[in-house]
């Protein structure tokens, strides 16, 4: 599919820089051909006034050459007498031809029967102009084989520069289409992994349930009314597909921008504080040292309850990952132009490989042991789009063996 995308993103991108390049060259080149027909008609005037001012020598005699004469009395034109019966009566040249050229010039001229017209005389081109003289006409002609050859190498040229630059071009929107095809097929991607991670774990709870459901339905009143731990097997998957269904929704709703966020100035600090206090009990029950340093009165615009949010997942991710006898350490404070918040715990870290994948939905470095905390990948990715709601950044810093930070950064 991508690779008929890419396939028609560059035809369609090729098409359009023809059609482009076509008609910037046809632009060019009547501008071009229109200057040198307009040159070549003031030529032919030039010539017609001038040969009329000229004594005109009998027939078959050439005027004589005078180096005082301007380089227009000298270009390679002549110009014709011709009676009323079509002869010529005298003609005025600088060119050493014999008759027989100038009467074949003559016939190519009126046989075209226009006023003005080209002609080809011994591999030349030739303009010419007619005018009406008393009782015949006088026909002025030009050599233009220069500006003739002049479009012809023109046209060549175009078609020349048209072939490299259609190769230079195929491969530069070839890299492009590539590099824009990727976020699609990235995104693509992701969704069928989102597709596929959120079935599988729709799958799991669905499966418990329904085998609890057999086993309730295979026994016989009696036990049906002792099996309260059946009842509560199926109560707590629900409970867990619940928040599954809740936390797609809400990363869905947060892609397609449909929340509609309360927001307001409030003290950061104390949200913070309180997620803490809540939190406090569970983290010393673990065995887990809790150390906290929050700045007074540090206030950001925003939603409280989202922000709680964000502070209730990462220290709910820092306790599953610290091990007994860990510590736990936030840190809210104001950095520079920004509201700063941390949360460091000691453990084993995160693996350098897996620090840009993190922030993925469902994913788990320790899958198992995420299973078993009742994770499903979705935290740290509904973190993230709430801190992006608030035009903030979220990063992570790890050692292995040591310790993980995730740092975030409000707009104060």
């Amino acid at each position: 599919m991508f690779k008929e995308l890419k396939k028609r993103f560059l035809i369609l991108n090729l098409v359009i820089i023809s059609i482009m390049m076509l008609i910037a060259f046809s632009s060019i080149y009547l501008i071009t051909y229109n200057n040198v027909h307009r040159n070549i008609d003031m030529q032919l005037h030039k010539t017609s006034d001038i040969n009329r001012n000229e004594n005109e020598k009998p027939k078959g005699e050439r005027p004589d050459l005078d180096d005082s004469k301007s380089p227009q009395d000298r270009s390679l034109s002549f110009s014709l007498t011709i009676d009323k019966e079509g002869n010529i009566e005298s003609y005025f040249s600088i060119l050493n031809m014999d008759s027989d050229f100038y009467e074949e010039a003559k016939e190519a001229a009126l046989s075209n029967n226009n006023v003005t017209g080209e002609i080809k005389l011994e591999d030349n081109q030739w303009a010419y102009l007619s005018q009406s003289d008393g009782d015949g006409q006088k026909i002025a002609f030009l050599d233009v084989t220069s500006e003739k050859s002049i479009l012809t190498n023109l046209i060549f040229t175009f078609l020349v520069v048209a072939f490299v630059m259609l190769i230079i071009i195929f491969f530069i929107s070839k890299f492009f289409a590539t590099k824009s095809i990727e976020p699609i097929k990235d995104a693509f991607d992701k969704q069928k992994q989102f597709i596929a991670d959120a079935s599988h774990e729709l799958k799991t709870p669905l499966a418990v349930i329904n085998t609890n459901v057999d086993v309730l339905l295979s026994s016989g009143e009696e036990n049906i009314k002792n099996g309260s731990k059946w009842l509560y097997y199926i109560k707590s998957e629900i409970e867990r597909m619940t928040k599954l269904t809740n936390d797609l929704l809400y990363l869905t709703q947060v892609d397609y921008s449909d929340i509609k966020m309360i927001s307001s100035n409030f003290s950061v600090s104390e949200a913070t504080q309180n997620v803490i206090l809540n939190m406090e009990a569970v983290i010393f029950e673990n065995n887990i040292t809790l150390e906290y340093n929050i700045e007074p009165d540090l206030k950001i615009f925003g939603n409280s309850e989202q922000i709680k949010q964000v502070v209730m997942i990462l220290l709910d991710n820092a306790l599953k990952y610290t091990g007994v006898k860990g510590t736990v350490n936030v840190n809210l404070n104001k950095y520079q132009n920004n509201i700063r918040l941390s949360v460091e715990n000691t453990g084993d870290g995160i693996p350098q490989d897996c620090i840009n994948q993190i922030f993925d939905r469902f994913y788990r470095i320790d899958k198992s042991r995420s299973r078993n905390n009742g994770g499903y990948g979705l935290g740290l990715a509904i973190a993230k789009a709430i801190i992006e709601q608030h035009r903030g950044k979220i990063s992570v810093k790890s050692v292995q063996g040591v310790s993980t930070i995730f740092s975030v950064e409000f707009p104060a």
